[in-house]
């Protein structure tokens, strides 16, 4: 009986973390239709608001480690709950903003809470998949993709028909109800923590810090299809801007499909040669990119490249939370706020770098960031689980 109630609560809990991947997406998601209002609500420039974005990043990068210190006090479960409650207010905050340094300042807030919340849920979910037994790390990330998707959406349409106050509105709304409903069932981890001050230390096993480093390295090329991929095809290989989009929408979606399909393949076979296998996919596919002579060809090397991305992340956030000697809070805050100092700092660097070399040369180099998280894929071993022996029922 004791075994059917623990499995019972970790499926709970397996499904309260998808909720929690769903919610962060959703208001990340709900967020991009307000980013252009932001130029005539505020009468700011182009580039003030590339520095409002900023604060955004930073704000995250800031908490990421801070979600980790609190998780080395608490567990995971509470600093998922009470970030996610701030995630819920924070968007309707940005949209009252009357000012520049009000947005700046709830901007500020909004990436922290997000941030500090991504690492909390990732770490929870590597507690369900202890108790589980089995992968759930990229289904997981594929409901943050689902809930990306469906904010985004819906939130155009919403904005111009009811303005962007009633929209921030209606995404609390809706965040808050599922946030009270999914989330109390959040599972809490077998063994909370101890209560000295060594955590506020970094760890010092040098290993979380390559698997950080595969994560880096792993989400560079993500950025770089975010934000570069549509003005690739439409400058260099003169497509026009309804074909361009298709690029990150290839993109995106097969690597929203893979992460729904990639738990089974990594119980299958297992995180490294599952790691080494869509590593290699996805340099192929960004390589092919590179080279493509038409924009047709290169939406399909997109594709081939989402393939591949898709579940390289959550097997390193994985190994991240299963390494021997690092408690799991701090080992995920040490590699998320590497992998995401990536996006935050990639682009504007492979920006500055086009500009001289297009963005061709580019892409084939960003291949070889991909072959070298290959290389690495055996420190994703402690991502792998072994099945857990239960007791005999009584006759």
């Amino acid at each position: 009986m004791d075994i059917m109630n623990t499995n019972a609560t970790a499926t709970r809990g397996r499904w309260a973390v998808a909720g929690a991947f769903f919610i962060n997406g959703f208001v990340t998601g709900s967020w991009a239709p307000q980013i252009p209002l932001l130029l005539t609500r505020l009468e700011i420039s182009e580039f003030v608001l590339g520095l409002l974005i900023l604060v955004f990043g930073l704000g995250a990068l800031t908490a990421m480690p801070f979600s980790g210190y609190l998780m080395s006090k608490r567990g995971s479960r509470p600093v998922v709950i009470g970030f996610a409650w701030i995630v819920v207010f924070a968007l309707l905050l940005v949209a009252m903003a009357p000012n520049v340094w009000l947005t700046a300042l709830t901007m500020f807030v909004f990436g922290g809470s997000i941030g500090a919340m991504d690492v909390a849920m990732n770490a929870n979910a590597v507690a369900v998949e202890k108790k589980l037994a089995r992968a759930i790390m990229s289904s997981s990330h594929g409901f943050w993709s689902l809930g990306g998707f469906g904010g985004g959406a819906l939130g155009g349409i919403l904005i111009q028909n009811f303005g962007h106050l009633a929209h921030a509105a209606l995404v609390t709304a809706v965040a808050a109800a599922m946030t009270a409903f999914a989330l109390r069932h959040l599972i809490a981890e077998d063994k909370p923590v101890a209560h000295d001050h060594q955590h506020f230390r970094l760890p010092r096993l040098p290993t979380i810090y390559l698997v950080g480093i595969m994560a880096l390295f792993s989400m560079i090329p993500e950025g770089a299809v975010l934000d570069w991929a549509a003005l690739y095809l439409k400058q260099e290989l003169g497509a026009d801007i309804a074909v361009a989009g298709f690029a990150f929408a290839a993109f995106s979606g097969i690597m929203a499909l893979m992460r729904f399909l990639g738990d089974g393949v990594r119980n299958r076979f297992g995180a490294v040669n599952t790691l080494r296998v869509s590593a290699l996919l996805a340099a192929s596919g960004m390589f092919a990119a590179g080279l493509a002579p038409n924009a047709w060809v290169a939406i399909a090397a997109f594709a081939l490249c989402g393939f591949g991305v898709a579940n390289m992340v959550p097997i390193a956030f994985s190994s991240a939370g299963n390494q021997p000697g690092v408690a799991p809070g701090i080992g995920m805050s040490v590699v998320t706020t590497m992998g995401y100092s990536g996006i935050l700092v990639a682009p504007s660097a492979i920006g500055f770098a086009a500009e001289h070399t297009g963005f061709a040369p580019i892409f084939l180099t960003l291949s070889g960031l991909l072959v070298i998280v290959s290389l690495m894929a055996g420190l994703a071993r402690h991502a792998d689980f072994k099945a857990v022996p239960q007791a005999a029922p009584a006759e």
